[in-house]
């Protein structure tokens, strides 16, 4: 971590402030013309500033979310998303569009936040009535709430087909957020994140199985349930605001494993580096390659972390049969 930590805190730097200067509008120029300096200025610390600091936010939540659920379910191919997070809040989220209902129904974040922790909730709830929180069951749990989320979301579609385009392009992903939004989301993910690094000697333990982890005083059921608690607050809050952002929680543990191993202190914080990295990184490119059009991020960040997926599950796949 030592050695790759420099180099990424340069990455992080530059890529931030390629964020703030590129888009559709270069400020660089803006700021050459003293007619346009109070456009430039709106366009820095209203609009580009917060997309910045989100990017990175969002992006290390969803890097260490990842790192998070692959070693509670000791699996390379886990991301935040795998017990309903995403599902649950575009339920919420579409119900918010399609239905408000007062004055606090007009804000997505709200209901889409409720909605994916009420998912995860229940696959716990779920998962610890048919025995205990192990990871074979809250997997099928998960699975099982994912489904039915995803049914309701297509009953709202049928009842009121109005909303379909705007639900579909929020569960893309965009990083046009404001300031309130930042604001509001990131204790929310500042807390999860934290559980996460206060957890990481339990995540240690979790990777060498249930009995072995046990066998050494780990309790590991609270510890199992902490981690996914902390990963789905995390990647709940940073859901709410900016829309389903996938890959990058599978794809940054992957990357930070490689300079940093599995020993969850010194992967955790890379985890985060390059998670952030990478959402900052896909933003300038949704932004910048069809000018004025933004590209939702979540499109780029599929075109990126798609062929990482099958390349890795092509690896698992062969070690399987090599065993």
């Amino acid at each position: 971590m030592k050695k790759i930590a420099p180099a990424l805190a340069l990455c992080l730097i530059a890529a931030c402030l390629a964020g703030l200067s590129l888009g559709s509008l270069w400020l660089g120029g803006l700021f050459q013309d003293m007619e346009n300096r109070d456009l430039a200025l709106t366009v820095l610390f209203r609009l580009r500033l917060p997309r910045v600091v989100f990017a990175a936010a969002a992006g290390a939540c969803l890097g260490v979310s990842g790192a998070g659920f692959q070693a509670v379910f000791r699996n390379a191919l886990a991301d935040p998303f795998i017990i309903g997070a995403s599902s649950g809040a575009a339920l919420g989220a579409g119900a918010a569009m399609m239905f408000p209902v007062g004055a606090a129904a007009l804000s997505v974040p709200a209901p889409s936040f409720a909605g994916s922790l009420a998912a995860v909730f229940t696959a716990l709830l779920i998962s610890r009535a048919a025995g205990m929180a192990s990871a074979a069951n809250l997997l099928l749990a998960g699975s099982a709430v994912s489904a039915l989320c995803s049914s309701m979301l297509s009953f709202l579609f049928i009842l009121k087909d109005g909303g379909f385009q705007r639900v579909y392009y929020w569960m893309l992903g965009s990083l046009a957020v404001s300031w309130s939004a930042v604001l509001s989301a990131l204790p929310v993910m500042f807390a999860g994140t934290l559980v996460i690094f206060l957890s990481s000697r339990g995540m240690d333990l979790l990777l060498q199985g249930d009995e072995t982890a046990e066998s050494l005083g780990l309790d590991v059921k609270k510890a199992r349930v902490m981690v996914i608690l902390g990963a789905s607050l995390a990647a709940a809050a940073t859901v709410s605001v900016c829309g389903v952002i996938g890959f990058v929680g599978l794809v940054a543990p992957h990357v930070a494993r490689l300079f940093t191993g599995s020993i969850h202190r010194r992967l955790l914080p890379a985890s985060a580096l390059f998670g952030a990295l990478m959402v900052l990184l896909a933003d300038i490119a949704s932004r910048s390659i069809l000018p004025p059009l933004e590209i939702p991020i979540g499109i780029i960040t599929a075109l990126g972390g798609s062929p990482f997926f099958l390349f890795l599950l092509v690896k698992n796949s062969g070690a399987m049969r090599g065993r």
